[in-house]
């Protein structure tokens, strides 16, 4: 690919507050044990899963969260990002763990371990503000179901999550995170509460990730709950298969989110820093946005939107990463689609298209779109409502993509 940065490898990124990256006591790894006690190499953390924060409800004292997450690329030493972005208040998390899923809320012998904060065990993130673990020394596996289980003595106030999980997820009264029985986790939740991200560090240095910043069809409404079958979940396993750098892939869609306006999730443009470009080791951005702005009928033009799109691709390349841009796909028979949205959606995808804007252009709407009405989606990718695909039409999306595209090289 031709593009108009030298590759870039990103350090980890944390937000206004953060603790450092320090090896916690020595504990069981998540999966086997370092054969060596030399000293760990410069790190190189790769995003291996994220979520779009947000305001998610209310927070609840002495309640614990057992979140289930499937994770993308492969690597020792995983850390979580714990968010309090949308808080009032300090947040205080008194006992973290993580381990990998047997079934449901059970989890696998001897994989549930410790995560620690500055080698505490007990971190307060306060309002506004968003940290990272030490790294868990041994290994996870590519396209593992991560279970990272939290308890808060005194949450209240704002919660910061992602509501539309698309992911079976338990909650529970007390602490009964450090628990690898299913016994105590009887209550479910299908968002995930205070985690937006985990990383780790892949054995190859070269190795990077792609964001997709999105709305609901990222986010992944109208595919299969607990089946991982989200359009960036097909992509991560088309990487994982490849022979490609990127293998990190993080779903940063928010369902109903705009590229302008704040609402549901603050603005693209408003959490491009936070969800984005904070994220370790982020090779590529890929953006699909723009239909809720269309279709919501606020006024928005196409001439606004293409300078939204402009923004973020502007300080996506000032910050050294690619950007890929997919056009808007097609959503005739929806109940805000008219003639005037469809003008709109028409010209902003000429734009993406053709304004050598972006490093690579994905074209989502040709993919979609019916042959017989090319304003309306292909009946048999439709996921029911003219607007989501269904899965089918998210794998189509993510075959899409030419793998090559997600990976900065210069000429």
């Amino acid at each position: 690919m031709t593009g108009r940065f030298a590759r870039v490898l990103s350090p980890a990124t944390v937000l206004l507050t953060a603790v450092a990256c320090q090896t916690g006591p020595a504990q069981a790894a998540l999966m086997r044990e370092p054969s060596s006690q030399a000293p760990a190499p410069a790190r190189h953390d790769v995003v291996t899963w994220g979520a779009g924060a947000d305001r998610t409800g209310e927070g609840t004292a002495d309640r614990g969260y057992r979140l289930v997450v499937h994770t993308s690329a492969a690597g020792s030493g995983l850390r979580v990002r714990l968010s309090n972005a949308f808080g009032d208040r300090p947040l205080t998390l008194d006992s973290v763990y993580a381990g990998l899923q047997s079934q449901g809320a059970a989890l696998k012998p001897g994989s549930n371990k410790r995560l620690t904060f500055d080698g505490a065990r007990t971190v307060t993130v306060p309002a506004g503000a968003a940290v990272w673990s030490d790294p868990l020394p041994g290994s996870l596996p590519a396209g593992s179901n991560l279970v990272v289980s939290l308890h808060s003595p005194d949450a209240a106030g704002p919660a910061t999550g992602h509501w539309m999980a698309m992911q079976t997820s338990y909650v529970d009264q007390g602490d009964h995170t450090a628990e690898e029985s299913a016994a105590n986790w009887t209550q479910t939740t299908g968002s995930w509460w205070y985690l937006d991200a985990v990383s780790v560090r892949p054995s190859d240095p070269a190795t990077g990730a792609v964001v997709a910043l999105g709305d609901s069809i990222t986010d992944g409404w109208a595919s299969t709950t607990d089946q991982n079958r989200r359009w960036p979940d097909y992509l991560a396993r088309r990487l994982q298969k490849a022979d490609a750098e990127v293998k990190g892939v993080a779903n940063e869609g928010i369902s109903g989110n705009k590229v302008l306006a704040n609402g549901a999730g603050q603005a693209a443009l408003n959490r491009l820093d936070r969800d984005v470009l904070s994220q370790p080791g982020v090779r590529t951005v890929f953006l699909f946005e723009g239909v809720n702005d269309i279709k919501a009928h606020t006024g928005v033009t196409a001439a606004d939107l293409i300078a939204g799109y402009r923004r973020i691709a502007e300080r996506a390349h000032a910050a050294g990463k690619c950007v890929v841009g997919a056009t808007v796909g097609p959503f005739k028979g929806w109940s805000e689609w008219d003639p005037a949205a469809e003008a709109v959606r028409q010209e902003v995808n000429r734009f993406i298209r053709s304004s050598g804007e972006f490093d690579a252009v994905t074209d989502f709407d040709r993919i979609l779109r019916s042959p017989f009405d090319p304003e309306r989606m292909l009946p048999f990718l439709d996921g029911g409502d003219h607007l989501h695909p269904d899965d089918k039409g998210m794998q189509a999306m993510a075959d899409a993509v030419e793998l090559d595209t997600l990976d900065c090289a210069g000429p």
